[in-house]
């Protein structure tokens, strides 16, 4: 009698078997690869420094968004938000306050078992605020005989940097449904940021574009450094985890941002200056583009640690004596 060909051994001929394609819930939709998307940001950056810094209408158009105060010289705006926006720099510059949030990371890739986007993150939110440090002190701003502008160079703004950096590594570390539901909120802190630096005269509104941009740029680096990892490690089943924290947080996310955006409109467009109040308008949106937009890339870190994925049989494969049968 034959044999039946189960109990067949594969040839050593033959060609291996072909690796069953990703389920579709994994890579269903396509990504924009993170070193492009950080070309494009680190090309926007160099543009905003370029135009802003080195060209009369940049500098021309930065002093019409920020004027300077009619008394004293400074930048300080005269509005019943001043006092507010001291309050939240003084809250946000305060390294306990920036420890916790970088705990927080921590503890959020311990939780979702993506320890190592957690720890990258981390790294991630200290080189931004470096190297916002090194290009404040190395670029220069000339003095092209701009009335409304001095050669004071304060580009980027370290706070923003610092503030859409720590908002990009907890969109590292979270799963990829609850993304969304961190990223609408947290561009709003991170404009929230950046208006008080302009608001007190700290900024200009080219340095908060800037320091988005930077962050942007960086976080799409580390995603890079994560996707090298898909091989090693994937992320299967349907993601329970990003499911429920996208349900829990979803509900108090939106309503904190419909609060801040009904306690801070009336008071901003009544007390500000039209020059300051579109600025603040304009960063506020292209802060909310770049962080939406930046959900692309990070599309190629949905994974977790190698160390803490357990490998499973792939469906439509299994083995029978020393052969691999292919279904």
């Amino acid at each position: 009698m034959n044999p039946g060909p189960s109990t067949l051994a594969r040839p050593a001929s033959d060609p291996p078997p072909r690796r069953p394609l990703p389920p579709a819930g994994d890579d269903a939709h396509p990504s924009l690869p993170p070193l492009g998307a950080a070309g494009c940001y680190l090309l926007g950056f160099g543009v905003t420094c370029g135009v802003f810094l080195w060209t009369r209408a940049g500098q021309r158009l930065d002093g019409l968004l920020l004027p300077r105060a009619e008394r004293g010289g400074g930048y300080e705006q005269r509005t019943a938000l001043l006092g507010p926006a001291k309050t939240v720099l003084e809250v946000f510059g305060d390294r306990t306050v920036l420890v916790a949030l970088l705990g927080g990371v921590l503890l959020l890739g311990v939780l979702g078992r993506r320890l190592l986007a957690g720890v990258v993150g981390v790294v991630m939110v200290l080189g931004a605020v470096a190297v916002a440090g090194v290009a404040k002190s190395v670029l220069i701003r000339p003095d092209l005989q701009v009335q409304s502008s001095t050669t004071h160079n304060s580009f980027p703004s370290g706070h923003v940097t610092a503030a859409a950096a720590l908002l990009m590594a907890f969109l590292l570390v979270a799963p990829r449904r609850a993304r969304a539901w961190i990223a609408v909120p947290g561009a709003a802190g991170v404009s929230v940021v950046a208006a008080a630096t302009m608001l007190t005269g700290w900024h200009r509104a080219s340095d908060a574009v800037g320091g988005v941009l930077l962050a942007a740029t960086l976080c799409c680096l580390a995603s890079a450094v994560l996707a090298r990892r898909r091989q090693a490690a994937r992320e299967g089943g349907t993601d329970r985890g990003g499911r429920a924290v996208g349900a829990l947080g979803a509900a108090p996310g939106l309503v904190l941002l419909l609060g801040a955006l009904l306690v801070v409109m009336p008071g901003l467009v009544a007390s500000v200056e039209p020059g300051p109040l579109i600025a603040v308008m304009t960063v506020t949106g292209l802060t909310v583009a770049i962080v939406v937009s930046v959900l692309l890339p990070l599309r190629t870190t949905d994974l977790r640690d190698a160390t803490s994925h357990r490998s499973r049989p792939r469906s439509g494969h299994r083995t029978e004596g020393n052969g691999e049968i292919s279904s």
